[in-house]
């Protein structure tokens, strides 16, 4: 496969229809995308994507069920202890990057962890985005600056973003049906190139990230540039 994007970014959507359709409790559909998202992750890093960011709880998601958040929160402690050995040991950097003010204590303390754990980690960089929000990012960043006394520019702004660790996001997927990318990664997302799939999280398999890039490899990248500005010109020497 050609043209593999550095950086890819996903919107999983579609658990809780999942579970629904099944007759099950959308819990049970969060804990069957969390499968789904162990293989995304392995599957990234054989075929040389070097960073995968997902949005896994963003920051409008405490208005959900009560029931669900608890479970989503409860998912998130059984997932670290039982995924980020795995990940350490697959060479995969973890970053969590979103509010951490309002999550437990006992969260916190996993999150940081993980993080420790896989800190030198080189194979593939991940970003799970939790109680994450694009405008959050962009207001934290504007309120660091400001009380550091710094002048607030594009480039500056863009050094103080939750996602500064890494480059701006080649490709954004977004499964279940949805067409809009619903405050994920505003700033950083200026010129990704979007897909979206009618797909359901859980259903979101090696397959369908192979044909996402493939349809991205389709693409031409201008960056406010022609075509003519972007393309190859042909080589002028004439062989003998």
């Amino acid at each position: 496969m050609k043209h593999i994007p550095h950086h890819v970014a996903i919107v999983m959507d579609g658990n809780g229809r999942w579970a629904t359709k099944r007759f099950l409790p959308r819990v049970a559909g969060h804990k069957k995308g969390v499968d789904a998202l162990r293989a995304c992750v392995r599957h990234c890093g054989d075929i040389g994507v070097g960073v995968l960011t997902v949005f896994a709880f963003s920051s409008e998601n405490w208005n959900r069920p009560a029931d669900e958040v608890s479970g989503l929160m409860e998912l998130l402690a059984v997932a670290l202890a039982r995924e980020v050995p795995k990940l350490q040991a697959e060479g995969v950097r973890i970053h969590f990057v979103g509010d951490r003010a309002r999550l437990s204590e006992k969260v916190r303390n996993g999150l940081a962890q993980a993080e420790a754990l896989t800190a030198t980690n080189t194979r593939l960089v991940f970003n799970i985005c939790f109680n994450y929000g694009g405008r959050w990012d962009i207001a934290q960043a504007a309120a660091k600056l400001a009380a550091q006394g710094r002048e607030i520019t594009e480039e500056a702004l863009a050094g103080a973003m939750a996602l500064a660790h890494v480059p701006d996001p080649d490709l954004v997927i977004r499964t279940g049906g949805e067409q809009r990318i619903s405050n994920f990664l505003l700033w950083q997302a200026a010129y990704s190139e979007l897909y979206f799939t009618d797909k359901l999280w859980p259903e979101f398999d090696a397959a369908a990230i192979d044909a996402a890039i493939a349809d991205y490899s389709r693409r031409e990248r201008r960056f406010g540039r022609t075509s003519e500005q972007v393309a190859p010109k042909p080589s002028s020497r004439k062989v003998a």
